[in-house]
C-alpha cells in the first residue's frame, strides 16, 4: 500500500524528507521555505540562502512543518483519508493555503500508478448533445477530483477515433470516455486498445463496449403519444441524418408508437440538424393541409419549422402542433415556447464517469448502467388539431 512517505520521497527526489532545494545541506529541519521559521539560523546566511528558497516550490515536508503534523497527515489530508481529525484536517489546510502548495501529479502518478487525468474523445461540440455531454462529463469529472483531456475530432471514423484514443493513452490517462453519436464511432470502439478502460457516452455500439445513453426510443414514444392523445390522426416525422445513432433511434419510437396505435405512418423526411434543414423541410409539409402535427428530432431543426409555419400564414398550435427535442435553453423563449423532449446531460456525465472509474478500479467491464429517462416538457407549441 502506498504511504505518504512514498509520496514525500517522490516529490522531494529521495527519502530524506528535511531536504531541502538541490545544493544546500539544509541540516535543520525546522528551516523551511521563505516565511516560515529559519530554527535560529544567522541573519547572513538567511539572507543568502533566501533567493533559492523562494524559488523552491514548498513540498508536502513544508506543509508538515507548518501545520505541525507528520508529512503521513498531510498525504491523507490531500487524499480525503476519513481518518483525520476535522482540527487536524484545517490545519493542514490553513497551511497549505499559506504556503501556495500544490500537490505534485507527476510525483502521485509514479507512486500510485494514476495520474487523475481522464481523456475524452469527441466530436462536432457545436452541436448541442455533444456539447452538452462534454460539460456533463467534465462537471462530473471535476466533482470527483479528475482533469480532463479533451480529442476533439472533425470527423468520426475508425481510424480517426482510433488514433484519438491512442494519443490520449499516451498522455498517460487513466480511462477514456468516447462521445460517439456516429455509427461509424460506435464501430470504431471495438477496433481501440483494450488496455485502457473505455466508456461511450451519448451513444455507441451495440455490443463490445460500456455505453451510457439516455432512452432516446422512450423520449419519441412520449413526443409522438403526446400529439396523438391531443387528437391527432397521425404524427409527421423530421428525423436527423441516419448516420447518427441517436436520430435511428428518435426515427423507432416515433414509428412504433404510431403502428402500436393503428394510426397512418407518413413517409420521414431526413434532416441534418440544423434550423435551415428544418426550415426547408417545414415549407414542404406546411404546403400540406391535412399535416397538423409534427415531432422533430431536435429543437434546432424545430426552430426553422416553426419560421416556415409563420411564413405559409399558418399558426402554432391552432394549425400545426410541433414537438422537438433536447430542451435547448432558448426553447422556452420560442414563439410560442416549444414542447421538447429533455435530456438530462449532467446525469448522463456522473453515469459515465462512475462506469469508467468501475472499470479503473475492478480492472473488468463494468455492469450496465441503465438508460437516462427523458422528460417531455409541455408548452405552448402542441394543442388539439384545427376543428375540420
Amino acid at each position: 500500500m502506498q504511504t505518504g512517505d512514498d509520496i514525500a520521497a517522490a516529490e522531494s527526489g529521495d527519502g530524506n524528507a528535511s531536504a531541502g532545494p538541490a545544493g544546500f545541506g539544509d541540516r535543520d529541519a525546522s528551516a523551511g521555505p521563505a516565511g516560515i521559521g529559519d530554527g535560529g539560523a544567522s541573519p547572513g546566511l538567511a539572507d543568502a540562502a533566501s533567493p533559492r528558497q523562494r524559488a523552491r516550490a514548498p513540498v508536502m515536508s513544508d506543509v508538515g512543518r507548518l501545520a505541525g503534523v507528520s508529512h503521513q497527515t498531510v498525504s491523507r489530508v490531500i487524499n480525503g483519508s476519513p481518518h483525520v481529525r476535522p482540527e487536524t484536517r484545517a490545519k493542514v489546510t490553513a497551511a497549505m493555503e499559506e504556503l501556495g502548495y500544490r500537490p505534485n501529479p507527476v510525483a502521485r502518478a509514479l507512486v500510485t500508478g494514476r495520474s487523475k487525468m481522464l481523456g475524452v474523445v469527441s466530436f462536432d461540440t457545436t452541436l448541442y448533445g455533444p456539447a452538452s455531454t462534454l460539460f456533463g462529463i467534465e462537471r462530473a469529472a471535476h466533482e470527483s477530483g479528475y482533469f480532463i483531456i479533451v480529442a476533439s475530432l472533425e470527423s468520426l471514423n475508425r481510424s480517426s477515433v482510433v488514433d484519438a484514443v491512442e494519443r490520449l493513452r499516451r498522455q498517460g490517462v487513466d480511462g477514456i470516455m468516447v462521445i460517439a453519436p456516429h455509427a461509424e464511432a460506435g464501430e470504431a470502439l471495438l477496433h481501440a486498445p483494450t488496455d485502457v478502460p473505455l466508456v461511450a457516452a451519448e451513444a455507441g455500439p451495440e455490443h463490445g463496449a460500456a455505453v451510457v445513453a439516455v432512452d432516446q426510443v422512450a423520449g419519441a414514444v412520449s413526443a409522438t403519444r403526446h400529439l396523438l392523445e391531443l387528437g391527432h390522426r397521425t404524427v409527421w416525422h423530421i428525423s436527423g441524418p441516419r448516420n447518427f445513432i441517436e436520430a435511428r433511434q428518435r426515427h423507432e419510437g416515433w414509428m412504433n408508437t404510431l403502428r402500436d396505435a393503428g394510426a397512418e405512418i407518413p413517409e420521414p423526411l431526413e434532416g441534418d440538424w440544423s434550423p435551415q434543414a428544418g426550415y426547408e423541410l417545414g415549407l414542404r409539409l406546411t404546403a400540406d393541409r391535412s399535416v397538423t402535427a409534427v415531432f422533430v428530432a431536435n429543437d434546432q431543426m424545430a426552430l426553422g419549422l416553426l419560421r416556415a409555419v409563420h411564413e405559409a400564414g399558418r399558426e402554432v398550435p391552432g394549425d400545426l402542433s410541433v414537438v422537438g427535442f433536447d430542451d435547448i435553453p432558448e426553447a422556452a423563449y420560442f414563439l410560442p415556447p416549444l414542447t421538447t423532449v429533455r435530456q438530462d446531460f449532467i446525469e448522463m456525465g456522473r453515469r459515465s464517469l462512475r462506469m469508467l472509474l468501475r472499470r479503473i478500479e475492478t480492472g473488468r467491464r463494468a455492469s450496465a448502467e441503465p438508460l437516462v429517462p427523458p422528460e417531455l416538457v409541455v408548452r405552448g407549441s402542441t394543442g388539439p388539431p384545427p376543428t375540420p
